[in-house]
C-alpha cells in the first residue's frame, strides 16, 4: 500500500453485542470503501473509555438487549453517551436493529416493547423521503426482520421506511446518520447461527427453520445486493461530505 493510499483509509468502529450478530456482508462494503474495521464487543469492553470521535464512522449492530434496559445492561448507558457525543458533533453513525433503537433513544425518542415480534423475510416500504435515500434499494426486496422492540420517530429526522407491522423501519438525519430496523447484514452463516440460537420460537409466528431456509434461498442474493448498494451509497455520501468540508 502506498503512503497516499494508507493516508486515504478511514476507520470504522463497530459496536457488537453478540458474536452471532456480527457485521456480516456489511464488512466487504466497508473495506471496499477504504475503511479499516475495528470491532469491539460492547458487553466486555469499557465503552466509556473509547474516544467517541476517534473513528470516521461508528456502526452499531443488533442484539437481544432492549435500548431501555440500561439497568440490566450498564454498558448500554456508555454506548448512549458515545452516540450522543457523536450526534452533537454530527459525526457519522450507522445503526442496525438495536443500533437503530439506541440511536432513537440517544435522539430523545421512546424505545419500547412492541405488541408482537416481527420475524421472517419481509418487505419494507420506503417513504417519499426513503425513495430518495439509500433505503430505496430495499424496495420490493424482502429482508430479514427479527425484533420485538420498536421506537417512536425522533424529532428532527426523516422517516425513510415502514412495514406492515411497524411504522418506523428506517430514518436519517442529514447525510451522516442512518438507522435501519431490519437486518441488511445477514449472510448464510449468520442466518444459520440465528436459526440455531432462536429457531425454537419460530412456530409462534407461523414459521419454521425449513421455511426460513427456503426464503433465504429465494431472497438471499438480492438482499445482499441491496445491502451493498444501501451501505455503499451511504458511504459515498460521507465521502462527498468530507470533501466539501475539506
Amino acid at each position: 500500500m502506498t503512503d497516499a493510499a494508507a493516508a486515504a483509509r478511514r476507520t470504522a468502529l463497530v459496536l457488537r453485542h453478540d458474536s452471532a450478530i456480527g457485521l456480516g456482508n456489511l464488512g466487504p462494503t466497508l473495506e471496499a470503501h477504504g475503511y479499516d474495521v475495528i470491532t469491539v464487543d460492547a458487553p466486555v469492553t469499557d465503552v466509556a473509555e473509547l474516544d467517541p470521535l476517534a473513528a470516521d464512522l461508528v456502526v452499531v449492530l443488533g442484539g437481544d438487549e432492549g435500548a431501555y434496559e440500561t439497568d440490566r445492561y450498564p454498558y448500554l448507558s456508555d454506548e448512549l453517551g458515545l452516540l450522543r457525543r457523536r450526534i452533537e458533533a454530527e459525526a457519522p453513525i450507522f445503526g442496525v436493529c438495536l443500533g437503530a433503537q439506541l440511536l432513537a433513544s440517544a435522539l430523545g425518542a421512546r424505545v419500547y416493547r412492541g405488541e408482537r415480534k416481527e420475524v421472517g423475510w419481509l418487505e419494507v416500504d420506503p417513504t417519499e423521503a426513503g425513495a430518495d435515500s439509500p433505503v430505496r434499494h430495499f424496495a420490493g426486496v424482502p429482508t430479514v426482520q427479527w425484533h420485538g422492540d420498536t421506537f417512536d420517530l425522533p424529532v428532527g429526522v426523516e422517516r425513510l421506511a415502514g412495514s406492515a407491522q411497524y411504522e418506523n423501519q428506517a430514518f436519517r438525519r442529514g447525510d451522516w446518520l442512518l438507522a435501519v430496523q431490519f437486518h441488511p447484514e445477514v449472510t448464510t452463516e449468520i442466518h444459520e447461527d440465528w436459526l440455531a440460537a432462536w429457531g425454537d420460537e419460530l412456530p409462534e409466528y407461523g414459521l419454521s427453520r425449513e421455511r426460513l431456509r427456503e426464503q433465504r434461498e429465494s431472497f438471499g442474493v438480492p438482499a445482499e445486493a441491496a445491502s451493498a448498494a444501501l451501505l455503499g451509497e451511504y458511504l459515498d455520501g460521507l465521502e462527498r461530505r468530507a470533501t466539501v468540508a475539506a
